[in-house]
């Protein structure tokens, strides 16, 4: 069975304390998401990396405050996770308005789609939402993804779990 896996915006501004988008904890999964990026390269298996990308007075920082801005530190994903990942950068939430990601997944042809990063309740809730739309299997890798809200994450693992399988992975 074909994967592809899907490191969703573990970038800098979300994943340190310093970061301008703070998921508190989120640090913690890093070395989590570095083993899983590193065994999908190792394995032949397609990593591909979302990057919020945003311009300087990008209108989602209405409802997120400014985060990811183009040519920042905080736009940059951690060293540890880089190992050679097809980077799929988007403007929104959802990777789904990508205009790159259509071509993308029919490119790499997947049978089934592993998630996991940050944040759970929002972009990875989009991903694994739009990617099970697909007809597709979706695994979501719950030791290596960190959540704002843990009782929103909560209900949203719950019921996605009713449709696709929720695992651990990394522990």
């Amino acid at each position: 069975m074909k994967q592809i896996f899907f490191d969703i915006d573990t970038q800098i501004d979300f994943m340190f304390p310093s970061g301008a988008l703070y998921v508190p904890g989120a640090e913690k999964i890093l070395p989590a998401i570095a083993r899983l990026n590193r065994y999908a390269v190792e394995h032949g298996i397609a990593l591909v990396s979302t990057a919020c990308a945003h311009v300087e007075d990008d209108p989602e920082f209405r409802t997120w405050g400014a985060h990811c801005v183009v040519g920042t530190v905080g736009q940059q994903k951690p060293c540890s996770t880089m190992v050679g990942q097809t980077i799929l950068e988007k403007q929104h939430v959802d990777m789904f308005t990508s205009p790159r990601l259509p071509g993308l997944l029919q490119e790499l042809a997947a049978d089934e789609y592993v998630v996991y990063g940050v944040v759970t309740e929002v972009c990875v809730k989009f991903a694994a939402e739009g990617l099970l739309a697909t007809g597709k299997p979706v695994t979501i890798v719950t030791d290596a993804i960190q959540a704002f809200d843990p009782a929103t994450a909560e209900a949203f693992l719950r019921d996605f779990g009713k449709l696709a399988r929720l695992a651990e992975l990394c522990k």
